[in-house]
């Protein structure tokens, strides 16, 4: 199989930093990607501005072959927007002459599997080649073989549903032309959309403190503009972040302007509030669900659902994959990022050991990766990709070595312990009456040790 491409599915920062490091390596690189241009995803939030400054957004082998192309690298201290990093890096990127040639755009992976061999299969199953099925945007299908697949497509183009069963709301599907998921340019091409209407917007990330924020602004221009703020959780604290004591100034920004928008009254909160049905009456949308086991209603013109996104698996049902029950991710990962242990973002640094299957030479790297954890950044994707890519090429030193180095949030999950136990902790090192809690833990059969779920200094940080 030594002749075969290394597939790499998703067009998007991490997918096109896995192409870079095999490059690096004189490994090649097949890059599918199903929409028309690379970070097609990221275009959907274009307007957006990254509260991580370019230094943290461009991956390092990216950088090393765009400037030996003679590409200059934007201010490290300035804050890109999604726009600005797939038309300033990303495709610079793609029109180097040793990535052009690799690259397939509106060409999507529908299923993998192993040439003559399904699921059931055990003899010789990681001697057979992967074979990947490819549609076309005509319609066109063909297959292809890999020696190895990284699958880098992310989970954007997959959001979570309104409803707070993680099943869709009633009346979800009918009403969707008036659900926006994701953040619509509000302050742009979509604020007629907007303008002068009762807006709920649902969940309780940066996402949503974006949309509200925008929100807020359009406000000034249109003041019958209304907002609702729906969320199941009551720690506004948490929502709102570390704020001045941010490592990113810009990520701290966004909850201490949201807390002065909430303080002035301008949004009206529901909270908690546990989203089950959605109904179209004459005057809107009555949006109605229980709240501190109650029921509550609240009538809007439109939803804005940022409640996050899951990976699809559905291409992935022919591989061996071993994944955590509740996150999504492997096993191994998953105790390092679940937002039910800690909420800093604050991650060891992890490689291709922690991403490692059953299905051997199969990756899920990016977003993806972390399945239904939200605290991604770009950075850790660059350096899961760099990790797998030296594994795959054989330089297994070089593999094991992972470092990151992102700053932290300034809160975390821990200064939110309930009770009067007086528990205090820095962001993210536990204390003790923590640890005790989480010691014992087990994935599947295998006991973990307390120094697997350790949080160090060096790791992530809420995306």
């Amino acid at each position: 199989m030594t002749d075969l491409p290394v597939v790499i599915i998703g067009a998007g920062p991490v997918g096109l930093a896995a192409a870079a490091h095999l490059i690096e390596y004189e490994q090649t690189p097949l890059i599918f990607e199903a929409g028309e241009t690379v970070g097609q995803n990221m275009m959907s939030w274009a307007h957006v501005r990254m509260f991580s400054p370019w230094q943290y957004t461009v991956d390092k082998a990216m950088v090393r072959l765009l400037e030996a192309d003679g590409w200059d690298m934007p201010p490290l201290a300035d804050l890109p927007t999604g726009g600005d990093l797939v038309t300033r890096f990303l495709r610079p990127f793609a029109e180097l002459s040793s990535v052009k040639p690799h690259l397939r755009l509106k060409s999507k992976v529908i299923a993998i599997s192993r040439l003559h061999t399904d699921k059931m299969k055990d003899k010789s199953r990681d001697e057979q080649p992967f074979v990947l099925h490819i549609e076309e945007a005509n319609g066109d299908d063909y297959f292809i073989e890999a020696k190895a697949v990284i699958d880098a497509s992310g989970t954007w183009h997959n959001p979570n549903p309104l409803g707070s069963h993680g099943l869709m709301a009633s009346g979800e599907k009918a009403n969707r032309e008036a659900i926006y998921y994701g953040i619509p340019d509000i302050l742009g091409e979509d604020s007629q959309r907007y303008a002068n209407k009762r807006v709920l917007v649902v969940g309780n990330g940066h996402s949503a403190i974006n949309a509200l924020l925008e929100l807020g602004k359009l406000r000034e221009t249109y003041p019958e503009t209304t907002m609702f703020w729906a969320m199941r959780g009551t720690h506004m604290q948490k929502v709102y972040g570390g704020q001045g004591d941010d490592a990113l100034p810009a990520r701290g920004a966004l909850g201490t302007r949201m807390k002065a928008l909430v303080d002035n009254g301008a949004v009206t909160i529901l909270s908690p509030f546990y989203l089950a049905k959605i109904e179209r009456e004459n005057e809107g949308l009555c949006v109605s669900g229980d709240s501190n086991s109650s029921q509550q209603s609240v009538l809007v013109d439109e939803i804005i659902g940022t409640t996050g996104a899951r990976p699809d698996l559905g291409m992935l049902r022919e591989l061996r994959l071993n994944l955590d029950s509740s996150l999504e991710t492997t096993p191994i990962l998953a105790p390092m990022i679940d937002p039910n242990i800690h909420s800093c973002g604050t991650v060891r640094p992890h490689g291709e050991a922690e991403l490692r299957h059953p299905e051997s030479n199969f990756y899920m790297v990016g977003m993806k990766s972390y399945g239904r954890a939200p605290s991604f950044l770009l950075a850790t994707g660059y350096e899961q990709a760099r990790s797998v890519v030296a594994y795959l090429a054989g330089d297994y030193q070089a593999a094991k070595e992972v470092q990151l180095d992102l700053p932290e949030t300034g809160v975390c999950s821990t200064d939110f312990v309930d009770g009067d136990s007086g528990v205090v902790s820095a962001c993210c090192g536990a204390p003790v009456e923590a640890q005790a809690e989480v010691a014992s833990i087990s994935i599947g059969d295998i006991p973990v040790k307390l120094e697997t779920i350790e949080l160090g200094s060096n790791g992530g940080g809420c995306c």
